[in-house]
């Protein structure tokens, strides 16, 4: 098997289902730590984080995919996603393995997933555990859902920059 007949996933879990990212969609696995939260966007983006340097909005998997909440625990984790060029941090229940599958093992989503729910499905990885759903992160977040990210994060950076000056002159 080559290089070419095989890719690298991380495999991760929300609620029952299990789901994977290709490895280098993924910049890191961090524990999860509670999101500074930003007013006015949608319910599934949690806030932003500081990763790094850099401001990072994060969203629910979870609420993306419109299933139940769940609580947090000690498992639960955030994927710093790669997505165009930017970072996205993903809640997701946990992260359980990054493993390589063969080519042969993945297969096309199925025709009646199409629409959104299709474009953000790569295919459909058979395991001896059962099918995991391998996502084109890029294609989670629509352009708009981008601008609405962005907007968050910049407003997290606004909202930090302002608050440290106010700490600063307090001191």
């Amino acid at each position: 098997m080559n290089a070419t007949d095989r890719q690298q996933i991380v495999t991760f879990r929300i609620g029952e289902d299990l789901f994977a990212a290709d490895v280098h969609d993924v910049e890191r696995v961090l524990r999860h730590a509670q999101p500074r939260g930003i007013p006015n966007v949608p319910d599934w983006i949690e806030g932003v984080i500081d990763y790094r340097g850099r401001v990072v909005p994060v969203i629910d998997l979870r609420k993306r995919f419109e299933l139940a909440d769940a609580a947090i625990t000690p498992a639960t984790r955030i994927l710093v996603l790669a997505v165009e060029g930017e970072w996205v941090g993903a809640v997701v229940d946990a992260v359980l393995e990054v493993t390589t599958v063969a080519a042969a093992d993945v297969a096309a989503p199925p025709k009646i997933f199409h629409g959104l729910a299709g474009e953000y499905l790569r295919g459909v990885v058979r395991r001896k555990e059962g099918l995991v759903v391998l996502l084109d992160v890029v294609r989670i977040l629509s352009t708009n859902d981008r601008l609405v990210l962005e907007r968050a994060a910049t407003g997290g950076a606004a909202e930090d920059a302002s608050e440290g000056a106010t700490g600063a002159a307090r001191e």
